[in-house]
């Protein structure tokens, strides 16, 4: 008797459900999002080619996609190519402690995003309620800067949706569906900026 064959039906059962919500969310992700999608990889292109830097920053598991995903622009997605610039504003934990310790947890990206980003940058946002204070007031920031900003949030969008240069919207409200989602499209990204590029 295997392990599986163990399970109550209700737990199996759930298997199918989170991948037929998950089915459901990203089948709607061409009609809804495809050309947005396709004019942020062409920004980060733009971007990136012209000497500018690709960063990212979030919460809890959107801290976990910020960091994968910068790691993908600087080692690779599919093929040997050139490092892109690109940089997670969630992995420094000093400058993130001493921050949060003297400024306020609120702060932890906006001291950053005052430090390092420069105009024709770009930031990436990603928030799936879109009501992070500290995401918010990076985006703020990085507005005022000249730095371009994206954001990977939820149907609703919440305050980023109004804040963002461009908000791409998971049509849902499961944050473990936002999330998975918001990978996706990150991935979608990556491919499309090293074609954009022609290091693909």
């Amino acid at each position: 008797m295997t392990l599986v064959s163990q399970l109550p039906n209700d737990v199996r059962s759930a298997v199918s459900q989170h991948l037929q919500e998950h089915l459901a969310v990203v089948s709607k992700l061409d009609n809804q999002l495809g050309d947005q999608i396709v004019d942020v990889a062409r920004l980060i292109a733009k971007a990136l080619a012209s000497g500018n830097i690709l960063y990212w920053c979030g919460n809890g598991g959107s801290a976990s996609d910020s960091q994968h995903l910068a790691a993908e622009f600087i080692g690779r997605f599919k093929n040997n190519r050139r490092p892109l610039a690109s940089v997670a504003l969630t992995t420094d934990t000093s400058v993130i402690t001493c921050v949060a310790n003297d400024f306020g947890y609120d702060q932890i990206f906006v001291r950053q995003v005052e430090a390092l980003c420069r105009k024709g940058d770009v930031l990436v946002a990603i928030s799936t309620s879109g009501n992070s204070r500290n995401v918010v007031e990076a985006v703020k920031s990085a507005t005022q800067l000249g730095v371009t900003t994206v954001g990977l949030l939820s149907a609703t969008g919440g305050a980023l949706r109004e804040l963002v240069t461009y908000p791409l919207l998971v049509p849902s409200t499961s944050t473990a569906r936002i999330q998975e989602s918001h990978i996706l499209i990150g991935h979608m990204l990556c491919d499309l900026v090293e074609r954009e590029l022609g290091i693909a």
